[in-house]
């Protein structure tokens, strides 16, 4: 099953794009390549219940299971040994990143209190946009009851384009809200 988003970009965005930016070839045409989702589990790790939580929780907003990220060397400073469990990360591709984006622009944005939209400014100069959101209960699939602690995330859109007025309007055309 084709997700809304894509078949939506596949028809509209790509001739939008191609009129646009006078590109000569189709395949100069960007596209979202990837979606990353970040969380550090800060002081969890040490309390296995409430890293299974986060694991737990993480898995169903991405729709596939995380990977755990793993301390390199151990710091004293912040009590931190070696190879102890620091975060998670998961990489979204294909159906599953465009079900991802489309569930967090019609679904979670709207759920946020105040929400004037994404600053433009969170580019990194190739046309990759990242972001971070406070808390994970704008996201419809966890319930309230079930949240024990509220923990942000870090979420990478990274695109194809070149720069970044390319990527800010593609993201822009799938309907992202920027300020």
């Amino acid at each position: 099953m084709t997700q809304r988003l894509k078949e939506y970009y596949k028809k509209d965005i790509t001739p939008q794009l191609l009129k646009e930016f006078h590109y000569k070839n189709m395949y100069q045409i960007p596209f979202l390549k990837k979606i990353v989702l970040n969380r550090g589990i800060g002081n969890a790790s040490g309390n296995s219940k409430q890293f299974e939580i986060f694991t737990k929780e993480f898995n169903t907003l991405s729709g596939q299971k995380c990977v755990i990220t793993k301390s390199k060397k151990a710091i004293a400073g912040f009590q931190l040994r070696e190879k102890v469990p620091v975060g998670l990360s998961v990489v979204l591709r294909g159906e599953r990143m465009y079900a991802f984006l489309d569930r967090l622009i019609h679904l979670a944005f709207p759920r946020i209190r105040d929400f004037q939209g994404l600053f433009e400014k969170s580019f990194d100069g190739k046309g990759n946009y990242s972001f971070g959101v406070d808390e994970q209960l704008m996201f419809p699939e966890l319930e309230y009851e079930s949240v024990e602690q509220l923990c942000g995330m870090d979420i990478c859109m990274i695109t194809t384009s070149k720069t970044n007025k390319e990527g800010l309007h593609l993201l822009k055309l799938l309907g992202m809200p920027f300020q």
